[in-house]
Formats: structure tokens, sequence, C-alpha cells
């Protein structure tokens, strides 16, 4: 077997396998062992009938495709392996045969989707925004109500009309220009009131109806709505109220926060909320600059990015939104056919959100390899001890029974906070009304010579693993008559 390589358009590179007559003969002579079993011919036993009867039975290209496929995996797989410091194959390689002609063996052609090098123009010198949030007494509060309403309890009211917060039992019946339309009539329905629920405005216009009253309310579904019969419609709906049930939250007090908080006053609980609070605004804030870090870089960069890479990061998006569902006890296959959507069309409202997610994970790969960014067996060592620590462990016994993806995890983590602090550094980030910090002086520039052929790999770390730095798609609401938890 030989085999040459050249590079193809669009992040493709062309392998052209060529065999022998003798390694051909050989492909066919095993087709011919794993298949004869499925072969019927008169006068023979089934799976006893020699080669040549069948092949002048059935035709001398019976075994032509088993041959294929038997010189494809026993070959294929190991080119990929040699060439792996040339290219980085991202999805299944179109097959064909180039050449065969009788006793001159046979030549395949696989045309190889690769991972492509990125070009970025700058990544350092940039005005990048940055983010931050603070903690008030207003969003400690909010936390204490929800200790409270735990534990607290419904009741029902009938001497005023409904407000924020209330739980409505409802009939609701919608339409759209004139014509009812599924999922948009419902009796004794359960909602409460600002929870975002249905789709904007509904609830608010229910706010405020007394026990018994009738009335016909306009909304106009949003321009992204899932349901294509629905986008960007104004809709009716005829709502009926039956019911208006309150939560009467019980006292906060040391005894009440002592039971159910763990805390021995309620002076030491607003303190810990407060802290836990805070702790989750620095990693909201860290998450959306790192994330703008990369947007704002990306919008400097350009890839080739196959087909076959866009279709891998819509088949994760897929399965994201699919284990959101299924949180809320819905299959994504009922959840289709209640907005009468067909997966393909249900994976293409994806496309346009995994171009720059692919592209924004070449430009970390890319800057970490320009970099050389890297960690140290010490640095991972202390890592592990700190990990260690919080599970009262000692580290020899925690890493005795760490799960080698764990050890990647710390490995990548390590890797991308590391860029991520250099970017950090060598760029200027500012807050909205607020001076910008200045980068700090970069002695070397940013890269912008011009990229390797496609057929070149970009061996780095696997970042994604370790941080999300990529746009998280948000799950679009339900059809008013589904509600979410």
């Amino acid at each position: 077997m030989k085999y040459t390589q050249s590079v193809g358009e669009k992040s493709t590179v062309k392998l052209t396998i060529s065999f022998t007559e003798e390694e051909w003969q050989d492909a066919i002579s095993k087709a011919y062992l794993k298949t004869r079993g499925k072969y019927s011919v008169p006068g023979f036993r089934k799976g006893k009938a020699p080669k040549p009867v069948l092949e002048n039975y059935y035709g001398k290209g019976l075994f032509y495709e088993e041959a294929f496929n038997y010189l494809y995996s026993q070959h294929y797989f190991a080119i990929l392996d040699k060439e792996k410091k040339n290219f980085t194959a991202v999805g299944e390689p179109d097959l064909s045969v180039e050449d065969m002609t009788d006793g001159k063996g046979v030549t395949l052609a696989a045309l190889v989707p690769v991972k492509p090098d990125v070009k970025i123009d700058a990544y350092t010198g940039l005005k990048i925004k940055k983010y931050e949030y603070n903690v008030t007494d207003a969003d400690v509060d909010a936390e204490v109500k929800k200790l409270l309403e735990r534990n607290a309890k419904d009741v029902e009211v009938k001497d005023r009309a409904c407000k924020n917060g209330d739980t409505v039992n409802i009939d609701f019946s919608g339409s759209v220009d004139g014509e009812k339309f599924a999922g948009g009539t419902a009796d004794d329905y359960d909602l409460v009131l600002g929870s975002g629920s249905f789709i904007p405005g509904f609830e608010a216009q229910v706010e405020g109806m007394k026990i018994g009253e009738k009335k016909d309310i306009t909304v106009k579904f949003p321009d992204d709505y899932q349901a294509e019969n629905l986008k960007g419609k104004n809709a009716v709906f005829a709502i009926k109220l039956n019911k208006i049930t309150a939560k009467e939250l019980p006292e906060l007090t040391d005894e009440y926060v002592k039971t159910h908080a763990g805390s021995d006053t309620v002076a030491d609980y607003k303190a810990k909320t407060r802290e836990k609070l805070l702790k989750q605004a620095e990693n909201r804030s860290r998450d959306e600059t790192e994330n703008s870090i990369v947007a704002e870089i990306s919008k400097h960069a350009t890839a080739e990015i196959p087909d076959a890479m866009i279709e891998s990061e819509i088949d994760r998006m897929v399965q994201d939104f699919s284990y959101r569902l299924m949180y809320q006890g819905i299959k994504l296959d009922d959840y289709l056919k209640y907005l009468g959507q067909s997966m393909k069309d249900f994976r293409a409202q994806f496309v346009s959100q995994a171009q720059p997610r692919v592209l924004q994970q070449l430009v970390i790969e890319k800057i970490i390899k320009s970099e050389n960014i890297t960690y140290t067996d010490k640095e991972v060592d202390a890592k592990i001890a700190e990990q260690a620590k919080s599970v009262d462990k000692t580290a020899e016994e925690y890493k005795k029974n760490l799960d080698p993806r764990q050890l990647d995890y710390i490995k990548n983590d390590l890797v991308i906070t590391k860029m991520f602090d250099f970017l950090t550094k060598n760029n200027e980030l500012y807050v909205e009304g607020k001076a910008a910090k200045p980068a700090a002086k970069k002695t070397t520039t940013a890269k912008t010579t011009e990229d390797k052929p496609a057929a070149k790999k970009t061996t780095t770390a696997k970042s994604t693993a370790a941080k999300s730095t990529a746009t998280k798609s948000t799950a679009a609401k339900k059809p008013a008559a589904k509600k979410e938890d």
C-alpha cells in the first residue's frame, strides 16, 4: 500500500491510497469469507459455494464493496495516526474509487475534512468590554425570601385582585387572526404570575384581575419563536380567572434560620448568603469577561471551517438542549412533535450560533499554541492538593483515585486560566461608565503571518473541557399552553 496527500479546498486533505493487485485480491478473498453465508446458489448449500461460482452467478463485483470497506478499515486510521503531526481529521471522509484496472490493483481517494489553521490579525492591544457584577442588600433579601418560601403556606385569596407572585388558576383560549392554534387553550391552569413561563406580556396583563373576571388580552409572539406559524404574530387570549392563591411566609427568626439554614442567627445567615452571592457574582463577571475577550478577538480572526466541524458543534448544542428539556421531564422528540417541527429544521436554527462557537474555539487553541502556554507538573500537583483538601483527603489519596478525565480537566484548566491571564494583561479592558485599564506592554506583537496549509495541524490543549468560552444558546420559551419549570 502506498499513499500520497494533497491540500484540498475548504480545509480538506485528499488522500490517494493505492493497493497492488495482490493486496486487492487478498481483500476480495477476505470479503468472500466474511459474506459468503449471505448468498445461495443452486446445487450448493448456503455459504458453501466457491468464490468464482458466486462471482459468476451474482456478478464479478459482488465482493467489491466489502473489499473496499476492509481496505479502508485496515489502512485509513493507520494513515491518520501516521500523519497526526500534519493534520487532524474532524469528520468522516468522502470516499471514492479513483482507479480500478484489471491486473493493476485499485486506487481509493479519501477527501478528509481537517481542522483548519486560523489567522488572527490581532489578539493583544485591543479594547475589550469587561463585566462586573456587585451584590446589593436587595439581592441578599431576595435570597432570604427564597428560604422563607420553602416553608410558605398557600392561602386562598378572595378579597383582592391578583398580583405579581400569586398563583392564579385560569382558563384561556388563544387565537391568531381569529383561528385557534395548537397548544393555545387550557382549563384550570395554574400559573405563577411573574414566573416568565408564558410569552412576554401575558402574565402582566393577567395581573389585576379578580376572581370570576373575564378578559381578552393581546400579546405578540417573539420573532424568534420556535413555532414557525406563530413567529411575530399577534394573538388574542380569552382569559377567565378562577382562583387566586398567595404564599404566606413564615417569620424570619434566629430559630428559623438555625432549623432551615444551619446558621445560628439571622445576621450570620445573611453574612453567609452575601458571601455566597459575592462568589457567584465574581464567577459570572469572570465568565462573561472571558466570553467577551474571545468574542472580540474572534472578530479579528478568519478560518476555513469545514462543514463537519459545524455539524459536530450543532450535535453538541442539540444534546445540551435535550438535557435541559430532560430536567423538565420532556423528551426532545415530544418537544418537536408539539411544535410540529422536524429535526432537520430544529438543527438549522443552530447553524448561525455554531459557526462563531467553532471559530472561537480555534482562536483559543491558536493563541495557546502561539504563546506556548502550558502547565508544569508542580502546578498540577498543587491543584490536586487543593482539590484534595476541599474533600478532606491527602493529595496521595485523592490522586490515587483520580479519573484520567479529571486529570485532563485540571491540566486544561491551568492552561486556559494562564491564557486568559495573558489576554487580560495584554488588552485594554473597560467597564461601561468606568475608565479603561491600559493593557500591559508586550514585547512581542500578535502574529499576522499567513497560515500554513489546511493540512497542517494545530496541536493544543482541549480548552473546552476546562471552561466554556463560547456563547451559550438560550432555551427559547415554549408555547403559552406549556408551562416551564
